[in-house]
Order: structure tokens, then sequence, then C-alpha cells
């Protein structure tokens, strides 16, 4: 699935949620499905526009300008239906940490070490954010279709977390073990 198309997916399926502002999609996206997703204002505006003249999109100006709703068309729905049957695409991974670590010989065990204990600390205050995140979704109605779902995600983003702290705590393990050397 092409990057645009993707963009379309998060779009049509945060506007399946509820009708919003693009700035309220954006912050949508950014809060809720931050730990796995990003999109920007740069990406959400020209989709919103073409899933609009594709009649994908709905859209009631509000009282001042650039305070339109964005909601999804019966159209948009099913559009939206067959993106999430489509296989997901896995973009490769962009970890600059992990390719500065994998040729760390050239900066050496010190300065990896401070590269992973700052990775160490975003997992912890992702871990942090999570719990935040799932706080309120517990305290959401029991009847919310997409609870279990939104639950599920979070736990996905718990679990790597976790892991992403117990590899770093291995990794602090073996780079002191390198500087005693």
């Amino acid at each position: 699935m092409p990057r645009g198309t993707q963009t379309d997916l998060a779009v049509l399926a945060a506007l399946s949620v509820q009708p919003m502002t693009g700035y309220a999609l954006r912050d949508a996206i950014r809060m809720h499905l931050g730990a796995f997703w990003s999109e920007s204002f740069g990406q959400i505006y020209p989709a919103l526009a073409r899933l609009r003249d594709e009649g994908l999109v709905g859209t009631t100006e509000g009282e001042r300008p650039g305070s339109s709703t964005h909601h999804l068309t019966p159209a948009g729905r099913a559009r939206l239906v067959e993106l999430m049957r489509e296989p997901a695409t896995m973009t490769p991974p962009r970890n600059g940490m992990l390719l500065r670590l994998f040729f760390g010989d050239v900066i050496g065990a010190d300065a990896c070490r401070a590269l992973v204990a700052e990775a160490r600390g975003l997992a912890v205050s992702q871990l942090d954010t999570l719990a935040d995140a799932r706080r309120v979704t517990e305290a959401e109605p029991d009847e919310l279709p997409q609870k279990p779902y939104w639950l599920m995600t979070i736990s996905a983003g718990e679990h790597t977390a976790r892991a992403s702290i117990a590899w770093a705590d291995e990794t602090l393990a073996a780079l002191d073990a390198l500087r005693r050397d």
C-alpha cells in the first residue's frame, strides 16, 4: 500500500470514529495513534482535499474560516473497508540509534552507552504515555465498539516498550563490560 493510500486509511479511519476539523484530526492521530503512526498537516490537508473531491469525505463549513468539519460519506466508509482489507504494508524501519550502535566502534562504548540510555528513557516515557492512554480508554463505555481494539493496540505498544527497555538494560550491561576491557 503506497504512503498516500496509508494516509487515506488513517484519515478515513479517524473520521469513522467522529467528524472533526483538520486540526482535530491531526491531534487525534497524534494522541491516539502516535505510538505507532504519524501524519503531518502537510499530509492530512491534501488528503482531505483529495478525499473530498473523490466524494469520500464531506465537509461542513464552520463559523470561522478554517474551521470546517469533515465527516465520512457512505462512499468513504466503503473505501475505508476496502483499505482495511488490503494487506498491511510494513515499511522498513529507520532507527538512527541502531545505525550508530551497529558502527559503534567508531565512536566507542561510552558514546554508545549514552545513545542506548537515551533510547531506554524514551521507551520508559512511551510506557508512561501508554499507561495514560490505557486509563483513558478503560474509562470509555464498554458499549463503544472501538474500545477492545484500542486496548489491543495499546497492549502492543506496551509490549514493544517493555521489550525495548529489556533490550536496553541488556545492551547497557554489555557496553559496561566493553568499557572494563
